[in-house]
């Protein structure tokens, strides 16, 4: 008989597919809640979710036979990892799956927002380029010879840094702790790397203890001329917070890819021009889709066939 599968959210066609070779797959579920489970859920061994999904203790607790998490992505703050390990369930990731994607598209939104490209094109589509008119665009700082600032020196985190190298750009970086591999200028406190930075880049993976680290006092100290982008979760980023400073000038430009309440964005942050927005997308290219079903695929062999999971997450 084939495993049962419970896939809490919509997954792709095609990856749904190649599971159904393999596994009866239940789902997807209306929301992640033991309310919303559908018939035969019972006899699920494995669940498919999303980091920002809740899988909370009630839901898992309504699997009895739960022996696996995966999740899409690399995401895990949804899961309550407490009782998953209480349980003796597994947890599996993506891993570094989407790190490269997610990496290029934190450097698209550091362009963007510190070369205000979304404000030039909106100059040029409402007719005020007039060649050599005394109406243009002012000038802002480039990138080479700027401080990047990197909360969250992991495998995004690295990897921004090396692009961010071929800016010739300066790299800082705050973690839990210092990385003894890298090169980068090391700070023992966000604060201090805002106040260091010329901009600031959030790739920290999301956890209770990193809710709202980005607050008032993170973004006075990145000051008026500094710009913030965020593509971990977002809750890492106090965006009343955010949102005043963008306002009052307290800080230039910002760039979210996040949200605290996502898929809804805040009217008071919709309403900035010196933000540029993004619908959490920065996973979203082919080939990080690819090595991330791959690496969901491939835990679930290795599940199964009681091997250790290619991309395990610690409990």
């Amino acid at each position: 008989m084939k495993p049962t599968l419970l896939m809490v959210p919509r997954m792709p066609e095609a990856l749904v597919a190649r599971l159904r070779e393999s596994y009866v797959v239940l789902g997807p579920m209306e929301h992640s809640t033991p309310a919303a489970l559908p018939a035969g859920a019972a006899e699920a061994e494995a669940l498919l979710t999303m980091g920002s999904l809740s899988t909370d203790a009630a839901l898992i607790d309504a699997l009895p036979k739960l022996r696996l998490i995966c999740c899409y992505g690399t995401g895990i703050e949804g899961v309550d990892r407490a009782r998953a390990k209480a349980r003796g369930i597994a947890l599996g990731n993506a891993g570094e799956a989407n790190a490269a994607s997610v990496a290029e598209f934190a450097m698209g939104l550091v362009l963007a927002t510190a070369r205000r490209i979304p404000q030039a094109d909106r100059f040029v589509r409402a007719g005020r380029w007039k060649g050599n008119s005394v109406e243009r665009m002012p000038a802002v700082p480039g990138l080479a010879g700027r401080r990047l600032g990197i909360y969250g020196l992991g495998a995004i985190g690295s990897r921004i840094a090396r692009r961010a190298e071929a800016f010739e750009m300066e790299i800082g970086y705050h973690n839990r702790s210092r990385r003894a591999d890298m090169p980068y200028r090391y700070h023992d406190s966000l604060l201090g790397l805002a106040d260091w930075a010329d901009i600031l880049v959030v790739s920290a993976r999301a956890s209770a203890e990193n809710r709202h680290a980005v607050d008032a006092a993170v973004l006075e100290a990145l000051g008026p001329r500094g710009h913030l982008v965020n593509v971990s979760r977002g809750i890492a980023v106090d965006e009343e917070a955010l949102c005043a400073a963008l306002e009052a000038g307290g800080i230039a430009g910002a760039g979210l890819d996040v949200y605290e309440n996502e898929p809804q964005v805040s009217d008071r942050l919709k309403a900035l021009d010196n933000i540029v927005l993004t619908p959490h997308i920065a996973a979203a290219s082919d080939s990080a889709q690819a090595a991330q079903q791959e690496v969901l695929l491939g835990n679930l062999r290795a599940f199964f066939a009681g091997e250790p999971l290619p991309s395990p997450v610690p409990l």
